[in-house]
């Protein structure tokens, strides 16, 4: 079994779809391994977006990522990198296409509702980063 980490942001949290959300996962097959809520800060928020932090977006995405608490889980299922994507639709939920997450729940690229790992390595990275106590 194949393990993942996904966040709910804040979108999703202040829209209550949280339960939908999960319940979309576990309809679909996944177990959840890990869950907690929590506030995301600079610090974790620079770690974890290291890719763009230089950029001129990332203080849009800082203020965003953390103006609620989101819920990082960690789901576990046969391929479920790639099945939780596919579950999700394409970041911007403008494109995503009807029945997937993003394109039923999200508004655009930015409140997408999830955040999901792309690769086994980024899973492992961002696993020990929101669950430093169990990985």
């Amino acid at each position: 079994m194949e393990e993942t980490l996904i966040i709910l942001k804040p979108d999703c949290m202040e829209k209550r779809i949280a339960g939908e959300v999960i319940g979309r996962f576990e309809n679909a097959g996944f177990t959840i391994v890990a869950a907690k809520i929590m506030q995301l800060d600079g610090t974790i928020l620079r770690e974890h977006y290291a890719h763009v932090a230089d950029l001129p977006f990332f203080p849009d995405i800082e203020a965003f990522m953390s103006s609620l608490p989101v819920m990082p889980i960690v789901l576990s299922g046969d391929g479920a990198i790639a099945k939780v994507r596919e579950l999700l639709g394409p970041t911007n939920s403008k494109e995503a296409p009807v029945g997937t997450i993003r394109g039923d729940l999200g508004t655009d690229m930015m409140r997408n509702v999830v955040h999901a790992s792309d690769s086994a390595e980024s899973a492992a990275v961002e696993k020990k980063r929101f669950f430093p106590e169990l990985y």
